[in-house]
């Protein structure tokens, strides 16, 4: 048996107190990896907020295995999925649902569960909890009653569509999934349009060539990625601008598996004369020419040349003034 050295583990693996403080060493937790048994220290108690893969189940951390091993119970969306992970590592720490319809009535219990000193584990089906589900208010509930809450990062399905999209990444809005109502889907694409960020959205398959066709009708032909199946056997990203990608999810079959949208950020607004001269005016009293140009072009994505141009001009008419 292969014990880690406790020492090396990162804040949240800590000898518990309270109702978990007398586990002796022989009811020590244990997980399996690469045909060896692992003991995960004993957790103190709280909430742990543990992200799991978005699919590839090998896309884990040694942290989130032990934390799924050593807690006294996992709350998760759909104990079938959440097992079918914890069987891949010979996990069997006992599971309770946690999802949209039971939220109301399961929070209370896990609350008294924290209350009783008890480790509990927080998973969502794919990725990080609290993205698209209710593991927030769980959360909110614990914080405010005093137990503490400890995340243990990992998968995300937003960053991991983000990183492969080819896009801006500096600025970016998460919206979920648009309304799937057609009228309530464009005036939700009018509120993002304005949004300066690259956006990320999640779809289904049935709905993907329509939600993009919305998307094209209201934000134009950005350029955009659809990120379907990432991580898993059939992963597929196609990058194209957006009625470009309407069009070919149109003519196809409804796409399966889950899908994730990015959406490059709106073109920077091309300033009018008059304001293109008053940044020119402001930049030349505290810069020389070559900077001030530099300095304008670069915020409002007019060419170089042009803004010199203008710069040139500008120095002339005011001098002549």
């Amino acid at each position: 048996m292969k014990q880690l050295d406790r020492e090396s583990h990162p804040p949240g693996h800590r000898r518990a107190r309270g109702a978990t403080a007398d586990r002796s060493a022989a009811a020590a937790r244990h997980y399996a990896l690469a045909g060896q048994s692992i003991q995960a220290p004993p957790l103190a108690g709280g909430l742990y907020v543990v992200a799991t893969p978005i699919g590839h189940l090998s896309d884990i951390t040694l942290r989130a295995l032990e934390t799924l091993a050593a807690a006294d119970v996992i709350a998760c969306e759909d104990t079938r999925v959440t097992r079918k992970l914890l069987d891949r590592y010979g996990i069997a720490t006992r599971l309770t649902a946690y999802h949209d319809y039971n939220a109301a009535a399961a929070r209370p219990k896990l609350l008294e569960r924290l209350a009783a000193g008890e480790a509990v584990a927080l998973v969502s089906d794919a990725g990080t909890p609290l993205i698209s589900d209710p593991g927030y208010r769980l959360v909110r509930a614990a914080r405010e009653a005093g137990h503490a809450v400890t995340t243990v990062p990992g998968s995300s399905a937003v960053l991991a569509a983000l990183a492969v999209a080819g896009l801006a990444t500096d600025r970016f809005f998460f919206d979920g999934f648009l309304p799937p109502k057609p009228a309530a889907r464009r005036a939700r694409i009018a509120e993002l349009s304005a949004i300066p960020a690259t956006l990320i959205l999640f779809e289904t398959g049935p709905r993907i060539a329509a939600a993009l066709a919305d998307l094209a009708a209201g934000l134009g032909e950005r350029e955009a990625a659809v990120c379907r199946e990432l991580t898993k056997l059939h992963e597929e990203v196609r990058r194209a601008g957006l009625a470009t990608l309407a069009r070919s999810y149109a003519a196809e079959d409804a796409p399966r598996g889950e899908i994730v949208v990015v959406i490059a950020p709106p073109p920077a607004r091309q300033p009018d004369g008059e304001e293109l001269d008053s940044l020119l005016r402001a930049a030349l009293g505290r810069a020389s020419v070559k900077d001030a140009v530099a300095e304008v072009a670069a915020a409002t994505g007019r060419p170089r040349r042009d803004v010199y141009q203008r710069a040139l001009a500008l120095r002339s008419r005011d001098a002549a003034d």
